[in-house]
C-alpha cells in the first residue's frame, strides 16, 4: 500500500466526493477508533472516521507508557485479559518495533514474604507470556536491587523482583496508526464534531451530522454502520440515539507527575504493587524524565482537559517518598498529567479500581454499534473483534483481518530506541531531508529539548497537526515533559504552523494564548 501525505483538505475533499455510503463510520480518533478505522481499511472496506478535537487529545495521549499484561489483573485473578494482553504485546512489538521496546521492572520487597509472594506471580506472568516473553522474571539481592535503581531507600529494603514489560509512546503510535489507515485508504479527519446522527424513517442510523471545527461547514456522513468508539464521551453519543438510555461508562481519572531524570536515573522502572487506593504505582523512565503514576479517583463527567486534584498529587509523592532515599518534592514536578478511564460498569463493585479493564460491544436497537472499556495494549484485538461483529451484522465484503502481522506507517528495527527521534522509525528520513535542504530548520528551538522546525514543519504535512497544541502535546511530547518550557516554545511553534497553513499574525496570538490556556492543566504549582 503507497504512503501519502496526511493532508486534512486532501481527505475532507475526498469525503465530499464520495457521494455514496461507506461501509463504516467511526466516531473518534483515539486509540479505539483509529485502530477500527485502520482494521476496516486494510480488509478493503471503506471507512471515514471523524474525531471533535485532534486525535488522540483524550485519553490516548495520557496512559502510563506501558504496553503491558498488567500485573494488577493477574492479582486479580483474569486470567484472560492478562494472557490476551500478553500476546498483543508482543504484537505490537512486532509491528512497530521503533515504539515499543522491553523495560525491566523491579519491585522492591521490605520482606522476605514480599519477595516469595511477587516473585510466585510473576513465574505465572512469564508462563502465560511463553512464545511472547520479553524477559524472564527473576529475584534479586538488596545489592542487585540498587545496583539497578540506586536511588532507592535502603531502610527495611530485602531485595527485589525483576521482571519485564513493554513501553511505548502513546501519542505518537497512535499517529503512526493514522498514517497506516490513511496509507490503507481510510479517511480520518481531526476537528470534525458530531452534532447529530442520521436516521432512515423507521429510526434506524445511518450516518452522522458533523461540524467541521475549522470551517464552521455542516454536512452529512452516511454508512451501513456506524461504531461510537469515543471512550469517556461514548455516553455523549449513546444519548444521541436514546436520551433515556442508562449510562454505561464509570469515568475515573488517573494523574502523572514527571520529574526530572536526575532523580531517577537508569533504565530500570519500578512498581509499587500494593496502594491505599487498590492501584499499583509505577515510576518509569520516559524521554528522559521519569513518570510517576497513577491515581485512580471516580469523576462524574468526563472532559477533554481534566485537572489533577491536590491530593492525588500529594498521594503520589508521597508513595514515591517510602521508596526514595531523596523524597520527590512538588517543586521537582516539571508536569503532570490526567487521563481519563473509560470503565464500563457492570460488576458490583463501587470502586473503578475494580472495574475490569475488558472491552465490550453493544449494538443498539437503532443499530449504534458501541466499543468501550479496553486498554491500549489490547486495541488491536478490540478493532479485530469489532470489525468482525459489523462484518456479520451487515454482511460486508470484508477480507480476513490480517493486522497481526501489518507493520505499521515507520516500522524498523534499525532505531536505537534511547533516541529522542525513533519515535519517527524509518519516517525519520524525511524530517532529515528538511533538515538538509534548509540548514536553519536543524536547530533545536527549545535549550530544554531537540525540538526543531522540521520536525514542526513535518508534523503539519505528513501528520495533520493543525495547531500548537497538537505539535507540543502529541507530535511531539513537549507539554507533557516541562510544560513550562512547551508554553516557551509556543511563540516559534505558531510562526512555523501560521507560515505553513497560510494565518495570519492574530490566529498566532489566539493560538499562544489558548495553548498557555490549556498548558495550566499541565503546570505545576509555582
Amino acid at each position: 500500500m503507497s504512503q501519502s501525505k496526511l493532508n486534512r483538505q486532501d481527505v475532507l475533499n475526498r469525503v465530499h466526493a464520495n457521494h455514496g455510503s461507506w461501509d463504516i463510520v467511526v466516531i473518534g480518533g483515539g486509540a479505539t477508533g483509529v485502530a477500527i478505522a485502520m482494521d476496516a481499511a486494510i480488509r478493503g472496506l471503506s471507512v471515514v472516521l471523524v474525531e471533535q478535537s485532534d486525535f488522540g487529545k483524550g485519553t490516548s495521549s495520557r496512559s502510563t507508557k506501558l504496553v503491558h499484561g498488567g500485573v494488577r489483573y493477574l492479582q486479580q485473578g483474569n486470567i484472560t485479559l492478562v494472557r490476551d494482553a500478553l500476546r498483543e504485546r508482543a504484537l505490537l512489538r512486532a509491528n512497530a518495533p521503533h515504539l515499543v521496546h522491553d523495560l525491566p521492572f523491579v519491585i522492591p520487597c521490605q520482606n522476605w514474604w514480599q519477595r516469595f509472594f511477587y516473585g510466585l506471580g510473576l513465574k505465572v506472568y512469564d508462563f502465560l507470556a511463553v512464545g511472547n516473553s520479553l524477559g524472564s522474571s527473576r529475584n534479586l539481592s538488596v545489592s542487585e536491587t540498587m545496583r539497578r535503581v540506586p536511588v532507592l531507600n535502603q531502610d527495611r529494603l530485602k531485595g527485589g523482583v525483576l521482571y519485564h514489560d513493554g513501553q511505548f509512546d502513546d501519542a505518537r503510535l497512535l499517529i503512526s496508526m493514522v498514517q497506516t489507515a490513511h496509507d490503507a485508504g481510510a479517511c480520518l479527519l481531526n476537528y470534525m464534531q458530531v452534532t447529530s446522527l442520521v436516521r432512515d424513517d423507521g429510526q434506524r442510523i445511518l450516518g452522522v451530522n458533523v461540524c467541521d471545527a475549522e470551517s464552521g461547514q455542516q454536512f452529512s456522513i452516511t454508512g451501513r454502520a456506524v461504531i461510537n468508539a469515543t471512550g469517556p464521551f461514548s455516553d455523549a453519543i449513546r444519548l444521541l440515539d436514546n436520551p433515556n438510555q442508562e449510562r454505561m461508562i464509570a469515568p475515573s481519572q488517573g494523574v502523572h507527575l514527571v520529574l526530572p531524570r536526575e532523580l531517577f536515573p537508569g533504565d530500570t522502572a519500578i512498581i509499587v504493587p500494593k496502594t491505599s487506593d487498590g492501584r499499583v504505582i509505577f515510576v518509569i523512565p520516559w524521554h528522559q524524565h521519569a513518570i510517576v503514576g497513577t491515581t485512580d479517583t471516580p469523576i462524574d463527567e468526563a472532559c477533554l482537559e481534566p485537572k489533577p486534584q491536590a491530593e492525588e498529587v500529594e498521594f503520589l509523592l508521597a508513595t514515591a517518598a517510602d521508596y526514595f532515599e531523596r523524597p520527590p518534592e512538588a517543586q521537582d514536578v516539571l508536569a503532570y498529567f490526567t487521563g481519563i478511564r473509560p470503565l464500563v460498569k457492570g460488576d458490583k463493585s463501587a470502586r473503578t479500581a475494580s472495574l475490569s479493564r475488558d472491552h465490550v460491544i453493544r449494538i443498539s436497537e437503532h443499530g449504534l454499534v458501541t466499543i468501550a472499556g479496553g486498554k491500549w495494549t489490547t486495541v488491536r484485538k478490540m478493532a479485530e473483534d469489532c470489525i468482525n461483529k459489523v462484518v456479520q451484522l451487515h454482511q460486508l465484503a470484508a477480507q480476513p483481518c490480517s493486522t497481526r502481522t501489518h507493520r505499521l506507517r515507520g516500522a524498523t528495527e534499525k532505531v536505537d530506541v534511547s533516541s529522542e527521534r525513533a519515535v519517527y522509525g524509518s519516517d525519520i528520513v524525511g524530517v532529515q531531508q528538511l533538515e538538509r535542504e534548509q540548514p536553519g530548520l536543524a536547530e533545536p528551538m527549545s535549550p530544554t529539548f531537540g525540538i526543531t522546525a522540521a520536525q514542526v514543519i513535518w508534523a503539519v504535512r505528513e501528520e495533520m497537526a493543525r495547531t500548537v497544541e497538537d505539535v507540543l502535546a502529541r507530535r511531539t511530547r513537549a507539554l507533557f515533559l516541562n510544560a513550562r518550557a512547551a508554553v516557551a516554545m509556543a511563540p516559534a511553534v505558531a510562526a512555523l504552523l501560521a507560515d505553513e497553513l497560510g494565518h495570519d499574525a492574530e490566529w498566532c496570538q489566539t493560538q499562544v494564548s489558548d495553548f498557555k490556556e490549556v498548558a495550566k492543566n499541565y503546570l505545576p504549582a509555582s
